[in-house]
This record gives structure tokens, C-alpha cells and sequence, in this order.
């Protein structure tokens, strides 16, 4: 038995904080999930199309074993840029990997293609760093979901795509949680709506109340843009070695193939990272095994929630749920 945490947000997990930052004009933005003390990551990427930084490091066999922040950003390539932002806003307040007398804060991250969504993308400048740097001082416990942060211009099919969170309070007292831009080729809603693929693992009316719908095999899918991705993050309060925090990421896909179909294509980036602060303990591997599920019915929810939530804005291409079946 599981419940919702208090806020439904990732940062239901003790000792997490979110921040976003936004460019309306430019229909982008960059989300920052924020350790008040360094924690475990890992990460597994399984869209054809991935964008990303230091993720390399988070390999059980590297030697750094924590992190001090993740950040995922529009923006495409250019969008790596705004670790770069967070990076430099946690060494000006003394985080990070200690070397010598110089702290290097670890901050790996994700991007996705937002670039054809409408906004305005004549910068001569790369805008992403300083979204990074609006994003970390924006950390808090509460923070919007839909069309903000990283979701800000992200697009599925056939609607606006955006920023989702949810969460899990466990039998056993662990927190996990789930957060996420979602911006997939394919699409959330079965058919032709309203329903969301994700329904079977809603909790409280959370995206709709709506049920199952009728069901589509072949979903319309965004093959002319080309490029696409969802990124997510997948966090819990346990104690996870840095092997079992992948295997949990690897685990949290399984929310992205329940709540996107088609999910994982050649054109998506799809990548999961996991975060584990490590204030409870783990019973053993039943322990991991619901950990990991949970993630996934999180990640799932979550998906389903980013698109519900999103909202209208000036010269958008698609419309968002709430403007599609909304009345």
C-alpha cells in the first residue's frame, strides 16, 4: 500500500528542492533539482536521440559518488549550457566535490529539443546559463508544474507537453519521487482523448479522474520535427549505492513506456536519473524492487500531469489539454 506525499512533488523526499526558470518570448526553460547536502545519482539513457552532460560520471565505476545538483533544460544542445549557470551559482556558496583547496560542484544534466515550438530563437547570445542560474535561486519545496521550467515549450504529438511531478509514501517509510519535462514524439492521451495512457496508476483525480479510454495502437506521432525527448529525475530518501540508484532509473522507464506511446523512439532523447539522499535505510532487495516500481508509477503519473497542467500561451503550435477538452 502507497499513498500520495503531502505536496504530490518530488520534493515530498526530504532535503530536495526544485527550482525553475522560464523565457515566455523564447518558449524555453530549465528545472534544477537541488540536494541541501550532496546525494547519490545514477542514470540510464534510452531515447536514440540523448543530450547530456556528466553523465559518464555517474557509472558505478567512476570515482565521484555524488552529486550536487541535476538540471534539465530546453533548449537542445545549447540548453547544457545551463548546468554551467548552476555550477557556478553552487561554488559562489561553497559547494562541491572537494579537490585540494578547490570545490568543484558535480552538476549533470539533460536537454531537450524545444527549438520548433513557436518562441522566438534569434539569441545571438547562448540565454541558458544565466535560466540555470534563475532556476538554482528559485529552489524551494513548492514549484509549478505544466508549462514552466523545462516544460515551458515542450510539445508531445498532438498537445503541449510540460513539467510533471508526483510522489509515493511506501509501506516501508520511504519517499520516492518523480519529476519530468515531457516533450515525446508520440503522445499521453489514448485515441483521441481525453483519457491518458497513464490512468490505470492515478491517484485522486490528480490528471482528470477521467479513466480508460479507447485505445490506439498506431498514435499520431511528431516525426517531422525530427527531434523530441523526455527527461526525468527519480529520487527517494533511501540509502542507494550508486549501482542501485541506476537500477532504479532503469526501472523508472517503464513509467515513460505506461504513459507514452510510442516511447524511446530514434528521434526521443529519453533519459532517467535517479537520486538517493540516503536518510533510510534498505530492508534488502524487496526493499529495491518496490523502490523501483514506485519510480515508475511516479515517472508515469508524473508524465500524465506535466501534460494535464499545461497552459495555454501566445503563438503556441499545438494546444494544450485544458484549451482541448475543457469546457
Amino acid at each position: 500500500m502507497a499513498i500520495a506525499g503531502a505536496r504530490n512533488l518530488i520534493t515530498d523526499v526530504p532535503g530536495l528542492r526544485v527550482g525553475n526558470a522560464r523565457d515566455a518570448r523564447m518558449k524555453t526553460g530549465v528545472t534544477v533539482l537541488l540536494g541541501d547536502a550532496p546525494f547519490v545519482a545514477g542514470v540510464h539513457v534510452m531515447g536514440g536521440a540523448p543530450g547530456t552532460r556528466e553523465t559518464d560520471l555517474l557509472s558505478p565505476d567512476k570515482l565521484v559518488e555524488e552529486v550536487d545538483a541535476l538540471v534539465l533544460s530546453g533548449g537542445s544542445a545549447f540548453g547544457l549550457d545551463a548546468a554551467s549557470g548552476v555550477a557556478d551559482g553552487l561554488r559562489k556558496a561553497g559547494r562541491g566535490f572537494v579537490v585540494g583547496d578547490v570545490r568543484v560542484p558535480i552538476v549533470p544534466g539533460a536537454i531537450l529539443f524545444d527549438l520548433l515550438n513557436g518562441g522566438d530563437k534569434s539569441w545571438q547570445e547562448n540565454p541558458y546559463k544565466p535560466l540555470g542560474q534563475a532556476a538554482l535561486a528559485a529552489a524551494g519545496t513548492d514549484f509549478a508544474l505544466g508549462s514552466d521550467g523545462a516544460g515551458t515549450g515542450a510539445l508531445t504529438a498532438t498537445l503541449k507537453g510540460g513539467l510533471g511531478s508526483a510522489s509515493l509514501v511506501l509501506k516501508s517509510g520511504h519517499t520516492v519521487g518523480a519529476l519530468v519535462a515531457v516533450n515525446a514524439v508520440g503522445t499521453a492521451i489514448m485515441g483521441e482523448g481525453p483519457e491518458f495512457w497513464a490512468a490505470p496508476w492515478e491517484i485522486g483525480g490528480e490528471f482528470g479522474g477521467l479513466g480508460v479510454g479507447k485505445t490506439d495502437m498506431w498514435p499520431a506521432t511528431k516525426l517531422g520535427q525530427h527531434e523530441a525527448t523526455t527527461i526525468g529525475i527519480v529520487a527517494t530518501d533511501a540509502a542507494l549505492t550508486q549501482a542501485q540508484a541506476t537500477r532504479m532509473a532503469v526501472a523508472a522507464h517503464d513509467g515513460f513506456a505506461r504513459a507514452l506511446v510510442p516511447s524511446h523512439t530514434p528521434m526521443d532523447g529519453d533519459a532517467v536519473f535517479a537520486a538517493a539522499t540516503g536518510a533510510r535505510d534498505v530492508g534488502g532487495v524487496a526493499d529495491l524492487l518496490t523502490l523501483g516500481h514506485a519510480g515508475a508509477i511516479c515517472m508515469a503519473r508524473a508524465i500524465a500531469r506535466a501534460v494535464y497542467e499545461a497552459g495555454p500561451e501566445p503563438g503556441d503550435v499545438v494546444p494544450c489539454w485544458q484549451a482541448a477538452f475543457t469546457r
